[in-house]
């Protein structure tokens, strides 16, 4: 009974642990788990940035803009929303020096306080002309000299534009020129126009109170008025800022070229200055208009008696209505 007890007996098989095999696995996540909170940091790092950059171009667009912002999610969306071929960070270099101005670079100087004559006014565009050269952008500066004045048109071409595509926030290019302009119309005494321009695609909310051409021309031209501006433009110097929408097309035979996509300064005369500001002003002599009908100032006195007759007619309205005692 022993000796079968003996013969039975149960072989036992150890096997030993490899201590350094355990420690080399148990680093292995470590390493992974460290990689992963460096890639999560990089991406809250990015977001952190797009949303800063984001903040940036919606404040300026409604600093530049004042329009209804509820109604642009209709119809058009801009095209660029930061760098070239879908990148989503705007890789054009940010403004230097204070106020966005950038400080390289020698701007030209103008050599007249007035320019009047068509001759003073080809001076002017050649200073302007130099300005666009330096920012590289001479090919999307034209200029023309009328009666009026220089006419100086900024315009798209196939290859790059002021504004993004339905917006009217001003590329960085653009920016740094419009802000290099300023300090040049601070220097002279003519007045401007600023007229802003679209092409004929359409939106495609067509109702009256929706976002349309003309509210995006005019919200540029007072996009490109605000840079001017920032750049030391001082406010009497614009005349007036107008929106015509795709109503003047520089290519008429494609009316959605880029080049129709556009901002006008028009440089006036003395003269032409005081026709415009007289067309929207009081006139200060009589302007026959046909026969028997002129155009003169009122005349003080009946102003006077006008108005004591509309505040006693008001007062009588706001009193309450005398009732009986029934």
């Amino acid at each position: 009974m022993a000796g079968k007890h003996n013969s039975e007996e149960t072989t036992v098989i150890k096997r030993a642990s490899r201590k350094h095999d355990d420690e080399g696995h148990g680093g292995a996540w470590k390493v992974a788990f460290a990689d992963f909170c460096l890639a999560l940091m990089c991406l809250f790092l990015v977001l952190w940035v797009l949303a800063a950059r984001e903040e940036e171009r919606v404040q300026e667009w409604m600093k530049a803009a004042g329009g209804d912002l509820l109604n642009q999610s209709q119809g058009r969306q801009m095209d660029s929303m930061g760098g070239p071929r879908g990148s989503l960070i705007a890789r054009e270099p940010l403004p230097k020096g204070e106020g966005g101005q950038n400080n390289t670079g020698d701007t030209p100087q103008p050599v007249k306080k007035r320019y009047e004559s068509p001759a003073e006014m080809r001076e002017l565009a050649e200073v302007l002309l130099k300005m666009s050269e330096q920012a590289g952008l001479a090919g999307n500066l034209q200029s023309v000299i009328t009666p009026y004045g220089l006419r100086v048109m900024l315009h798209d071409t196939d290859r790059q534009g002021m504004f993004d595509r339905g917006s009217a926030i001003v590329n960085e290019r653009f920016r740094l020129l419009l802000r290099k302009m300023g300090p040049l119309f601070a220097q002279i005494e003519n007045q401007l126009l600023v007229v802003g321009h679209t092409d004929a695609m359409q939106y495609a909310n067509r109702s009256s109170s929706a976002f349309s051409n003309w509210t995006l021309s005019s919200q540029r031209a007072m996009a490109a008025r605000v840079q001017l501006l920032e750049g030391g433009m001082p406010t009497e110097s614009v005349l007036q800022v107008v929106g015509m929408a795709e109503r003047a097309p520089l290519d008429t035979d494609n009316p959605k070229a880029g080049v129709n996509r556009r901002i006008e300064f028009l440089v006036l005369t003395s003269g032409q200055a005081e026709v415009v500001a007289a067309m929207f002003g009081v006139p200060l002599e009589v302007t026959p208009l046909m026969d028997g009908v002129d155009t003169v100032r009122a005349d003080n006195a009946a102003l006077s008696e006008m108005r004591a007759r509309l505040r006693s007619e008001k007062v009588s309205l706001k009193r309450p209505a005398e009732t009986s005692g029934n």
